[in-house]
């Protein structure tokens, strides 16, 4: 059997920071919520840089760096235990849920980008670090405002979430689509990344929503041209670094670069 290598067949598209939550603040503020309530400060930076984690592996991913480590032992006299880490997520999941209560708006043009895709019978399957609440909250979010994906997978359905690629082998299970280098993993952030090329799939990074880039629709418009650009530069660089085939300043150049992709896979290449 020949397998239909000359074109894409599925977009995977990350959650926050991808489609919906531009900079993806709900998490970000979630989690620096959970360790104010420990008497412990993190920085915007801190809390995103573990980003696209499930959401125990991140606060353990925190925990586990120099700075949180050492101003958490000044804080409580002791290092932090799974003890400490299981309580801390059990404080955090109400956080999490309200978060995204307050910020649950699609990112700008992914309706026209997803109207696009589709056109082109492509398929569209979403994944998520979230647990499954917090998922089926963004979903119902994204529905009521017309983004309905024909599959989605959380952390809460894999063994293992980001950077494995088993939510999308969930999707492609889901929606009868392989091989992998017929599917796009589009995300923001470096997790995103290494899930698709783990998975076989083309990968594209997005800059401006990134968690990376980390700041609001409304706070990244304030920006002035070149502080744009040495943001969007900064974040790319990291894609690039991780290993992203393409990277995007907004989710409205997607359906360009997979025309890009149909051209390559036309011409034998594979990821």
């Amino acid at each position: 059997m020949t397998l239909p290598l000359s074109k894409i067949q599925l977009v995977v598209f990350d959650w926050a920071g991808t489609t919906i939550d531009f900079g993806s603040c709900a998490p970000a503020t979630a989690f620096a919520k959970v360790f104010a309530a420990h008497g412990v400060h993190v920085s915007d930076e801190e809390a995103r840089r573990p980003m696209g984690l499930n959401k125990r592996e991140h606060l353990m991913a925190m925990l586990s760096t120099d700075g949180i480590s050492k101003r958490w032992h000044d804080g409580k006299g002791t290092s932090w235990t799974d003890a400490d880490v299981s309580q801390m997520y059990d404080q955090f999941v109400p956080y999490q849920l309200e978060a995204i209560k307050q910020n649950s708006q699609l990112v700008p043009q992914l309706l026209e980008v997803i109207r696009n895709l589709r056109a082109e019978d492509i398929k569209i399957g979403s994944t998520t670090g979230y647990f499954r609440a917090a998922a089926d909250l963004v979903s119902l979010a994204a529905n009521e405002q017309g983004f309905v994906p024909d599959a989605n997978v959380c952390a809460d359905d894999v063994p293992n979430g980001r950077p494995a690629p088993w939510m999308i082998y969930h999707i492609m299970q889901k929606l009868n689509v392989f091989p992998p280098q017929s599917v796009v993993k589009v995300g923001d952030t470096v997790a995103d990344i290494e899930a698709g090329r783990n998975a076989g799939c083309w990968t594209v990074g997005i800059c401006d929503s990134s968690s990376i880039t980390g700041l609001s629709f409304d706070s990244y418009c304030q920006l002035d041209t070149d502080s744009k650009s040495k943001r969007l530069d900064a974040t790319a660089s990291m894609f690039q670094n991780a290993g992203s085939h393409f990277t995007i300043a907004s989710i409205e150049d997607l359906p360009r670069v997979v025309r890009q992709i149909n051209q390559r896979l036309a011409s034998g290449e594979c990821p």
